[in-house]
């Protein structure tokens, strides 16, 4: 569905939109304000499984798919790879994916996209000559799951980050932009979730100008703040409700006497953890100011599952899924006022 078909469905009129993507709005009637929803995910590789499942309950809370209970969705890395799933049109039918359908997606491939063969491991020198996992196989599920789809097909708005590390700027993917628009859905993927050590950059062509392309991880795990700008823009007479999705808390300690003594080697992981953890939690702080009430965030702590983006064994997979059943049941209510919100008069 284009971005005018799908405004015209939600009664939206947008005339047209500049190169600078913000949008004129033209001097026909508007219509009543309503509350905008967006929800914006974080990225944090395996542990994608937990906002997933919460997901997964309000489809069937709401009894619609998630396509039809937003109107604008974020997401980053794993939670780029959510997003698009959900709003994935399937062959130009009603998007293919519910969100259940994605946590079996984390079930049933989250181990051969993570495998830790001893074979790469000698040869990459444990990471630290080469990435530690086959972007081959990341780019051939992907390839399967979303096929030939491409953004402008979206069921809604949909947006990723990236980060360029040719032309060294942000990149933020639009599914209603001019010139993201005949983008593989597969190949946005790819580029928002190739986290640094993990996989190798995307290359990637936009507007016809060469990019490479990493993980938007890197500058705003939680892309909720460039969510909440996204929708002012899109729905600038209506009141945004931003619905934010973590993936875990990191809690693990990294003690002085440990840290004092490390070199450039010992910091890169460490170093990762801290960037992703620390934005998360900055834009968490920013969208209670900005929105107050009308945004809710929904993170939980790592008590016994593993932090660790790449660990998809059985174990740790069971476990995040435990994580999230407590998440949800904890956030029943909130989830409910959040969908039961109306806009002032």
């Amino acid at each position: 569905m284009t971005l005018s078909g799908w405004c015209e469905s939600h009664n939206l009129v947008i005339s047209f939109y500049d190169k600078t993507d913000r949008p004129y709005m033209s001097d026909s009637p508007q219509p009543c304000a309503r509350i905008r929803r967006v929800l914006s995910i974080d990225g944090g590789g395996i542990r994608g499984i937990i906002p997933a499942m919460v997901i997964a309950h309000i489809e069937k809370l709401m009894g619609k798919p998630a396509h039809k209970l937003f109107d604008l969705m974020v997401g980053t890395s794993t939670g780029g790879i959510l997003a698009l799933g959900l709003a994935h049109p399937g062959s130009g039918k009603p998007a293919q994916f519910s969100a259940r359908r994605v946590v079996r997606l984390y079930e049933e491939h989250g181990g051969k996209i993570f495998e830790h063969s001893l074979w790469r491991k000698v040869r990459t020198v444990g990471g630290f000559l080469e990435e530690a996992y086959s972007h081959e196989v990341l780019e051939a599920i992907l390839g399967e799951y979303f096929a030939e789809a491409v953004l402008a097909e979206c069921e809604l708005p949909t947006m990723v980050t990236s980060y360029d590390i040719q032309n060294r700027r942000t990149v933020f993917l639009k599914s209603w932009h001019t010139d993201h628009g005949k983008i593989l859905c597969c190949d946005a993927a790819r580029a928002t979730s190739a986290a640094p050590t993990y996989f190798e950059p995307k290359p990637l062509e936009t507007g016809g100008e060469s990019r490479v392309l990493i993980d938007g991880g890197i500058f705003m795990n939680s892309p909720s703040v460039s969510a909440y700008a996204e929708a002012r823009k899109l729905f600038p007479d209506d009141p945004i409700a931003l619905l934010s999705l973590g993936t875990g808390e990191l809690t693990r300690p990294i003690p002085y006497e440990e840290a004092r003594t490390w070199g450039s080697a010992l910091w890169v992981m460490s170093l990762l953890d801290c960037m992703f953890d620390g934005v998360s939690k900055a834009a968490d702080h920013q969208m209670q100011l900005f929105l107050g009430e009308r945004y809710q965030r929904l993170q939980t702590t790592l008590d016994f599952a593993s932090d660790d983006m790449d660990d998809a064994s059985k174990g740790n997979i069971r476990n995040l899924k435990q994580t999230a059943r407590e998440l949800i049941k904890a956030n029943e209510q909130v989830l409910e006022q959040f969908f039961a919100m109306e806009a002032e008069a």
